[in-house]
């Protein structure tokens, strides 16, 4: 069945009760806006502190603008694309464009204009909603794209005179659902890679991959009625909309914040009694460093519902999740992996259970399989580094028009990942880097993650990442781009002293004190790295993985 299927569910049988809850801290709490008085208040009211809708609310919002999309001649197939902020409008829009049989094509909404033309072209896009911090990317491109419709989600006056107000037009279309006949094997979405590569590639994946994230999400974590879901990373992405899919599917609520400060994330498990939250390494340290520093008291906030605190999108330092218990004993702690290919987190799963094998990502996660393999595409023996894939219902349809890329990740009906890993004796895998990351420095194979796990140990590290720097003799040596903490000092040789703790070729032979750059799923922007640090340009990388 469709995943359209459980927000019809979810009106049909909680028509009442509310799914979605939007919380902008930049503005200051004036009054409580409940979506329904909303959709009657001039568009310059509406940006408030707090706002909500009930499940019933959130299918109409679906439905209208899904038969919206179909008066404008979007067709079973067509592509429309989605670059909001996170917001409350953001997910009935998606499920508006499935619902008229449409694909959606969210965008990262950190794309310069340029990219958001490159992918619009891309995946073949006709239609964009947009919102006003895009304004000035798409005017800059409109007259190049083949795109005949524009919907402006914000302010009337704030509004481009191409595009259309999204909520006047859409309020007075049908709520019912439009005649069009939707099935599991129907293609649902197009998501881009995350950009870590250079380029991104469009990943084209069925409604069956959508059903099969919301049943693992729940298999995984339990989500309850009860459950209040805390969702801050980007919903362009598919970590955030697929761990949110674990509320769909329990028809529990969700909050969505604008904003990634420590106190506004403790504010809001608080006052919204949130009950799960999905950080990102970044996130979590700034939370632990703020209570260290007594900026944060707990003492201030309601956190006894607080029940799992969860991580994905990167490796997590075994050493983040030590102090976080030390903080909150009574926290469930769990890590999922996934990529965009093999539609977001849970493919590879640790398990609330098994917190004793924190730095592990897990195994197999519901319904998947996997395998570790060397590279003549042979399974490896347990304790060998090899290339990690997977198999299971969420794997990618394909990478959209690139036959050529499919054909090197897909094989068998397995995806390779391109992450090296190694599984130990009781089957937990964990991630050693990605296979394009590995340093090779006089013959011998560093492992970046290993060393970048290492340095994070030191108390006045805040964030580390290891590259490699070309060198005439060696080929190639490990750089360490060090940011210390704010109210840190750190100096080069207070930092090799530590590193005396690793084997010596392991070591790195430059550090460099700076920024850690991160794209908005927490990801090290290590391209950008390469290109600030060794002179390589995002085209020359990407011709060297290509």
């Amino acid at each position: 069945m469709p995943i359209t299927e459980f927000l019809e569910r979810n009106a049909r049988l909680y028509p009442s009760e509310i799914s979605l809850v939007e919380i902008n801290p930049a503005n200051q709490p004036e009054r409580h806006i409940t979506w329904r008085e909303y959709n009657l208040i001039e568009s310059s009211e509406g940006d408030k502190y707090r706002r909500e809708m009930t499940w019933r609310d959130f299918d109409i919002r679906a439905n209208r603008f899904a038969n919206l999309l179909c008066t404008r001649g979007i067709k079973k197939g067509d592509k429309v694309a989605i670059l909001l902020m996170n917001c409350l409008e953001w997910l009935p829009i998606y499920f508006g464009i499935l619902k008229a049989g449409a694909l959606a094509v969210p965008m990262n909404y950190r794309y310069a204009a340029e990219e958001i033309k490159y992918c619009a072209e891309l995946a073949d896009v006709s239609m964009l909603v947009f919102g006003p911090e895009f304004v000035e990317r798409v005017n800059s491109v409109k007259d190049s794209l083949n795109i005949t419709d524009y919907f402006f989600v914000g302010k009337d006056e704030e509004m481009p005179e191409y595009a259309d107000s999204y909520a006047k037009m859409a309020y007075f279309c049908s709520s019912v659902v439009p005649p069009v006949e939707i099935s599991d094997e129907d293609d649902a979405a197009i998501y881009f890679s995350s950009g870590t590569t250079g380029f991104p590639k469009a990943i084209l994946h069925k409604h069956a991959s959508l059903v099969h994230s919301c049943r693992a999400e729940q298999a995984h974590h339990g989500q309850t009625r009860d459950d209040v879901f805390l969702c801050i990373p980007p919903l362009y992405h598919t970590g955030a909309k697929m761990h949110w899919f674990g509320s769909l599917l329990s028809a529990s609520r969700a909050v969505i914040l604008r904003g990634v400060k420590p106190e506004w994330v403790m504010q809001a498990v608080s006052e919204e009694k949130a009950t799960i939250v999905w950080l990102l390494v970044p996130w979590a340290q700034d939370i632990l460093d703020e209570i260290d520093r007594g900026e944060i008291k707990l003492e201030d906030y309601r956190l006894s519902q607080w029940r799992l605190m969860h991580i994905g999108a990167q490796p997590v330092p075994p050493s983040l999740i030590k102090r976080w218990k030390s903080i909150f004993p009574n926290h469930d702690y769990d890590t999922n992996y996934g990529l965009s290919e093999s539609i977001g987190p849970g493919c590879v799963h640790l398990g609330m259970e098994n917190i004793h094998k924190v730095g592990a990502i897990g195994k197999a996660g519901y319904g998947w399989q996997t395998k570790i393999v060397g590279s003549d595409g042979s399974e490896v023996e347990r304790g060998q580094v090899g290339e990690l894939c997977v198999k299971g219902p969420g794997v990618m349809t394909c990478y959209y028009k690139n036959e050529k890329a499919t054909a090197e990740v897909l094989r068998d009906g397995w995806l390779l990942t391109g992450d090296m890993a190694q599984e130990d004796e009781e089957g937990f895998i964990y991630l050693v880097d990605r296979k394009k990351d590995v340093i090779i420095t006089g013959g011998e194979n560093l492992y970046p993650v290993e060393i970048e796990n290492f340095i994070r140990k030191h108390d006045a590290v805040k964030d580390v990442a290891v590259i490699g720097l070309p060198h005439e003799r060696l080929g190639e040596i490990a750089a360490a781009i060090v940011e210390v903490k704010p109210e840190c000092s750190l100096t080069e040789a207070e930092l090799n002293a530590f590193c005396e703790g690793m084997p010596r070729y392991k070591r790195p032979r430059k550090i460099i004190f700076a920024d850690v750059p991160r794209n908005p799923t927490g990801k090290i922007e290590k391209p950008r790295l390469r290109e600030i640090y060794c002179g390589k340009s995002l085209v020359a990388q990407q011709n060297e993985i290509v």
